[in-house]
């Protein structure tokens, strides 16, 4: 039979088309169904389909009743489980824990298509139904809570995932190479059970034997009562998400139960990766969501491309780490230009392709050598505190791969828009990329993460020393003279992470003061799975020195917190006061230039470097969350020019 180029089946009919009387595998995903390789459901099928696999999918099933998750029968191999692009507790809670009101990956964003802790209530699902049918988890909720985890929205450490779903498998991180490991196995005869080999997965167990090579993690029941007990625990995981260095962990449950996790796949290869984008997508959501406007979360991503995963950037609050790992992994320029032609195809294509890039743009290889034959150094990292003395600095790749794209015929402009790693562009001494960045890639704002101005928050952050921001401030704003340029820096800032005081809070405000800067959205930190910060958040020590560190968990604090960065703001006024006052800085309420309240009501106007003139358009919602899944919020508009005189919060000449 012919092969069909079409969406895969998600109904009985679909099947019947197809002549499959069977599917190998279900997929069941948290997301609509949206075939384009900027979601994780839609690059597993398709490989396991190029493989000769059939696979149907299931989409947001009806967890409420139980026949939602028999609509294409029982696979003949295996059902195969994701909570979507996002773990779903961020994506239905805000950081104060307050419901969302919209969801980009359902039909229309409409919200409440998927369970709290998608994954798990699923699986329960599915093993209602068929009781011995493989359950494998996959996607970012199933790699980052694999082991034991800190929950922020229950204020509890949680058992594995593997234990709360009843699956058989967690397949974490990139998971190219072991679903296929585990489809052969399957497709070979081999017992769920008994795949306990594979790379990049993890198993349940009673058989000691399997935990006599791994390092012993202290147990759930230890864990989950001891605070620090749980730091090193989750340092020791930390250290090892190295494919080359990394060891099997097992971590003991009640009743002799071990959870037991592999050491993860090694990354793929320049030809692996092209491979996996160059399978046949439709590259759009499926049809029959066209009736409720379609699947909001596809704008961002139609018009971009993925350049790379992987990122050495360190960031404490950024999951990458136990989801992508720190090694970077390329395609070549010959795929992404291929599917540039294909984006300049679509009948909706104006010209502008909205990024080039991935978890950080300005990575396109190893941070250096060592590392593709002895993986990434356990103990230190690529740009934190400072830039390794054997970090490979070097924009050449990519700057050719943005010169391709721009002489592409129908390409109008070229966008960089999934951010930049500033400190790393600041140790190149080659300014060919930078220049070229600022004259073709920037739409009048570029956005950088500063995070914060204080040395100690940005410490536990895993960021550089805010004299680094401020140099490469001076140098764009040079370059941008140099160009006679119009352009912006839109720095994103987080408060109340581990490590903010109210004085470091102050501190931040005062220098947005000094810039005549105030950002129209900020948000609290927000302590996701898996991160060094949440970390810190549950635990109140810094589990790479296990010392003490300050963490902002009342609610009214952060409020203080987060107003000083909008102390301009009117309705921020009485908790900026408060806030001030109890910092001891009752300096800054007066009339003098440095004081950020007026005794009467009101605020100074804006001094500095600083002028009123445009408002920021960047629309951020998170400066943790966005990040910490890699959601992209893109865009091919220009900036609105406001007319009316407001605070502009960005960078900008003295002499424009």
């Amino acid at each position: 039979m012919e092969a069909i180029h079409d969406f895969l089946p998600i109904s009985k009919e679909d099947m019947k088309r197809r002549g499959i009387d069977r599917l190998d595998f279900v997929y069941v995903c948290g997301d609509a169904y949206v075939d384009h390789p900027s979601f994780g459901h839609a690059i597993i099928t398709r490989l396991l389909e190029s493989y000769g696999y059939s696979v149907g999918i299931i989409a947001q099933p009806d967890w409420k009743d139980d026949a939602s998750i028999s609509v294409l029968g029982e696979p003949r191999l295996g059902f195969l489980v994701s909570g979507g692009n996002m773990d779903s507790m961020v994506n239905h809670y805000s950081v104060s824990k307050k419901r969302r009101q919209a969801d980009a990956f359902s039909p229309g964003g409409v919200m409440g298509k998927r369970p709290d802790y998608a994954s798990i209530v699923y699986c329960n699902l599915i093993r209602r139904t068929y009781k011995h049918t493989p359950i494998i988890i996959g996607g970012i909720e199933g790699s980052l809570r694999r082991l034991a985890h800190y929950d922020y929205w229950s204020n509890k450490v949680k058992r594995s995932i593997l234990m709360d779903s009843g699956a058989d498998l967690i397949s974490y991180g990139m998971g190219e190479r072991s679903i296929i490991e585990i489809a052969e196995a399957l497709a070979a005869g081999i017992d769920v059970k008994d795949i306990t080999y594979i790379r990049g997965t993890v198993f349940r167990t009673q058989d000691t034997s399997f935990i006599e090579d791994a390092i012993l993690l202290p147990s759930y029941e230890e864990i989950s009562t001891n605070k620090e007990a749980y730091a090193k625990s989750f340092y020791t995981q930390y250290q090892n998400t190295d494919a080359f260095s990394a060891k099997k962990m097992a971590e003991a449950y009640p009743h002799g139960v071990y959870v037991v996790q592999n050491p993860p796949q090694k990354p793929l290869s320049m030809q692996e990766m092209d491979d996996v984008y160059a399978l046949p997508y439709m590259r759009t959501y499926h049809p029959i969501y066209e009736k409720d406007g379609g699947i909001p979360a596809i704008s961002e991503v139609k018009f971009s491309l993925i350049s790379n995963r992987g990122c050495f950037g360190g960031c404490n609050f950024c999951a990458l780490t136990f989801h992508q790992g720190r090694i970077v992994q390329t395609r070549s320029h010959a795929s992404i230009l291929a599917e540039a032609e294909c984006m300049i195809k679509d009948k909706d294509f104006k010209g502008y392709i909205h990024d080039v890039g991935g978890p950080t743009a300005n990575f396109r290889h190893p941070s250096c050598q060592k590392q593709l034959t002895k993986g990434v150094c356990m103990n230190r990292q690529c740009l934190f505190p400072k830039p390794c003395k054997n970090l490979t600095v070097d924009h050449k790749d990519y700057l050719k791969l943005l010169r391709k794209l721009r002489a592409l015929p129908g390409v109008k402009k070229v966008f960089v828009r999934s951010g930049i790693r500033f400190d790393y562009l600041l140790e190149d001494p080659d300014d060919s990329f930078f220049r070229e960045l600022c004259q073709y890639h920037v739409s009048g704002q570029l956005k950088v993460a500063p995070e914060h101005v204080s040395d100690p928050v940005l410490q536990k952050m895993g960021k550089p020393e805010y004299s680094v921001y401020q140099k490469f401030v001076e140098k764009y704003n040079q370059m941008n003279k140099k160009l006679r340029k119009d352009q912006y820096l839109v720095p994103y800032l987080m408060s109340s992470h581990p490590g903010s005081t109210l004085k470091e809070a102050v501190n931040l405000a005062e220098h947005l003061r000094d810039f005549g800067y105030m950002p129209e959205q900020v948000q609290d930190f927000y302590p996701t799975p898996s991160t060094i910060s949440t970390c810190m958040y549950y635990t109140g020590l810094d589990p790479r020195t296990m010392k003490p560190v300050y963490v902002p968990h009342n609610p009214h604090e952060k409020e203080m917190q987060r107003a000083l960065i909008q102390y301009r703001n009117p309705k921020n006024r009485e908790l900026v006061k408060e806030a001030l006052k109890k910092a001891g800085r009752e300096d800054l309420i007066g009339f003098g230039p440095k004081c950020l309240l007026r005794p009467g009501g009101g605020t100074p106007a804006p001094e500095g470097r600083q002028k009123a003139g445009r408002k920021s358009q960047t629309g951020r919602t998170s400066a943790g969350e966005n990040r910490n899944e890699k959601v992209p919020v893109r865009s091919g508009e220009k900036p609105v020019r406001s007319k009316k005189k407001t605070i502009r919060n960005t960078h900008r000449k003295k002499n424009s």
